[in-house]
């Protein structure tokens, strides 16, 4: 009797060292799903948007006028500041941009103004081409309606003065029309004015939509 008295705690005590021993699968299995989860919530980065109305400062590679350039016609253009958002620079000065010529037009030979208008149509950033929508940058002759006054008025007083010498009153008046319908074709021949925008001309446009990049 005695010696099973000694031998059940012994038994016992072995039986509850197995219950107890962790399985080390089980630890490895609770230690991997909560890195698991974090990295499938793991925050991405935050996106690249150049915001609608950003400023675009670029300096145009080529004179562009309207005496040889039409509508339509492609330039090329280098941003000249960078381009920032949120402390960021998404676009570094340098970057290359091209566009297209919207409007190209001389004025007529007695009246109206030449105009040329010019917008950017994308830019290329490590490898990629992206599309761009802007404002255009225009730029408008003075009118030449005083400069043709002055040639018609001169050469009507040219006539008369010419006319008096010759005739009298009656060559004064012959002499006046004849000199105004010189000074008329002078400025149709001399009046017709154009419009240019140099190469390295710094200009300014302005997105009209955001670009995501």
């Amino acid at each position: 009797m005695r010696k099973w008295v000694c031998i059940v705690p012994v038994l016992l005590l072995a039986g509850c060292s197995k219950t107890k021993a962790p399985e080390p699968g089980a630890q490895v299995g609770a230690e991997a799903k909560p890195a698991a989860e974090s990295a499938a919530f793991a925050p991405s980065p935050p996106a690249k948007v150049i915001p609608n109305g950003t400023a675009l400062h670029v300096r145009i590679d080529e004179s562009i006028d309207t005496r040889r350039n039409r509508v339509g016609d492609r330039f090329s253009a280098t941003l000249s500041e960078p381009i920032e958002v949120g402390g960021r620079t998404l676009v570094p000065a340098g970057t290359r941009f091209s566009g297209h010529v919207t409007t190209a037009a001389a004025s007529g030979r007695l009246k109206g103004r030449a105009s040329l208008g010019l917008k950017l149509d994308s830019f290329r950033l490590n490898g990629r081409e992206y599309p761009v929508q802007t404002t255009s940058v225009d730029r408008v002759s003075a009118a030449h309606k005083k400069r043709n006054g002055l040639l018609i008025g001169g050469g009507a007083g040219l006539g008369a003065a010419i006319g008096a010498l010759a005739g009298g009153p009656k060559g004064a008046l012959i002499g006046a029309g004849a000199g105004a319908g010189a000074g008329t074709a002078g400025a149709a021949a001399t009046g017709k004015r154009q419009v240019a925008i140099g190469a390295e001309t710094p200009l300014r446009f302005t997105l009209r939509s955001p670009v995501d990049m």
